[in-house]
């Protein structure tokens, strides 16, 4: 049973990995700042930085999925139908291009199992106030945060440029001219060019808007790998600590999977969400990645189980405004629909595996 757990866990999180990996990038691609590939990469390799981090910092969520959803102490096979519930579906949306929820898979898997395992089992209360409301409230936070930046008044300079100018010469006793002691900074705002040409000498450090978008890029996929990796773990960690595995190598084992995945896997995922949302530019994306770097990274310090699928897509969708004409509601109607199923599909599959398997 310990080979099986693991290899559904390794599984599941290659799953998350094509699934999840490219929502905090797709956005570079979008706005057409680098091709789908790059940014890819890019998002792997942020979300393995935040999935090894989440080992210290994301212990309130690993908490949460081991006991705050179901009381009762889980037998092997319970472990292995919520992993095969939430795998089977997150790898069907996959194939079929929709960026669908891990977080709700799980809980749908843990719920569906609980039912056989006993509905009294289940901390129904806790299910209530630390799960469902948060996830609720992620995408209209989400959207807000965004649209709310969209809509600062404002425009947003190409580039801030920090330079250091050399001494200004003073007068000295005598008529002559002295140094001060030091250079002073100079900070410019502008255009990339503006920028480049008023650096002195060439020695300057310029934040342009496209490297801002490629790091608040990385924001999000590191609060995503911060946020997605002790799920997974807690699930997993019924049957594989006590057989010697320790969380930590666990969670290093679950990182690695991911980035796999998101290689492999995260290319048709990253497109449906870069390209058939709303149209949007280089302000746009980095803006809507603030959002949800920001959301994702409080939800998975504070143990609340955010989304962010939900989230990326909310601020995505942010990103239009006081336009609402401009989203694709036909694509956002499949996303919501896809999202209101995951739970029961995942529920379904994880219980029909447990009565199989216990």
């Amino acid at each position: 049973m310990t080979g099986v757990v693991l290899a559904f866990t390794l599984l599941l999180a290659a799953a998350n990995g094509s699934n999840d990996d490219p929502k905090g990038v797709a956005t570079l691609g979008g706005a057409g700042v680098t091709g789908y590939r790059h940014a890819l990469a890019w998002g792997v390799a942020a979300t393995l930085a935040g999935s090894v981090v989440s080992v210290h910092l994301a212990a309130g969520l690993t908490k949460l999925f081991s006991t705050g959803i179901v009381t009762a102490q889980p037998t092997p096979a319970f472990a292995l139908s919520v992993l095969v519930g939430a795998t089977a579906w997150v790898a069907l949306a996959t194939v079929t291009r929709l960026p669908v929820s891990t977080t709700h898979a799980l809980i749908g898997s843990l719920v569906g199992a609980g039912l056989v395992l006993g509905p009294a089992t289940i901390a129904w209360a806790s299910l209530a106030t630390r799960v469902v409301v948060p996830l609720a409230l992620s995408i209209v936070l989400a959207y807000a945060a965004s649209g709310a930046l969209k809509l600062l008044p404002g425009r947003v300079p190409e580039c801030v440029c920090v330079g250091v100018a050399p001494p200004i010469p003073q007068s000295a006793s005598g008529g002559a001219l002295a140094a001060t002691a030091a250079p002073i900074a100079v900070i410019r705002t502008g255009t990339v060019d503006g920028c480049r040409a008023h650096s002195p000498a060439g020695h300057g450090l310029a934040l342009t808007v496209n490297r801002l978008h490629w790091l608040t890029a990385g924001a999000a996929s590191f609060a995503r790998g911060l946020n997605d990796t002790p799920k997974i773990v807690a699930v997993a960690a019924f049957v594989l600590v006590p057989a010697g595995i320790t969380t930590t190598h666990l969670a290093v084992a679950v990182a690695g999977a991911m980035a796999g995945g998101g290689i492999i896997g995260g290319l048709r995922v990253a497109r449906r969400l870069g390209d058939d949302v709303v149209a949007m530019g280089h302000i746009d994306g980095a803006k809507a990645n603030l959002a949800s770097a920001a959301l994702v990274g409080l939800g998975a310090t504070r143990g609340w189980p955010m989304s962010l699928t939900h989230v990326s897509t909310g601020a995505i969708a942010g990103t239009a405004g006081a336009q609402p004409s401009r989203l694709n509601r036909r694509t956002l109607r499949n996303f919501a629909l896809a999202w209101t199923v995951t739970p029961l599909v995942a529920g379904a599959v994880a219980a029909s595996a447990f009565l199989l398997v216990r």
